[in-house]
């Protein structure tokens, strides 16, 4: 839930089905402002404040993320 977060671009946000604000997410359920190829918010500078609670790298970043993300597979050379 988006709380006095008026720095996050418009096209990231939506209304849930309460009449709050949230970040948007895509079909895949994750946020739209994730870069899916690096797994970096693309608004980081500009994140909203519920984001900056997951500060990047740290443990509860870490877990979630190994959870929930499988990197794609490595081509294997020949």
């Amino acid at each position: 839930m988006l709380i006095c977060d008026r720095d996050v671009p418009a096209r990231f946000v939506a209304d849930d089905r309460w009449g709050g604000q949230v970040m948007r997410r895509l079909d895949d359920g994750w946020c739209a402002a994730l870069d899916r190829d690096s797994m970096r918010c693309t608004i980081y500078e500009r994140r909203p404040d519920i984001c900056r609670d997951f500060a990047m790298g740290d443990s509860d970043c870490v877990a979630v993320r190994t959870l929930y993300y499988t990197p794609p597979a490595r081509q294997e050379q020949p």
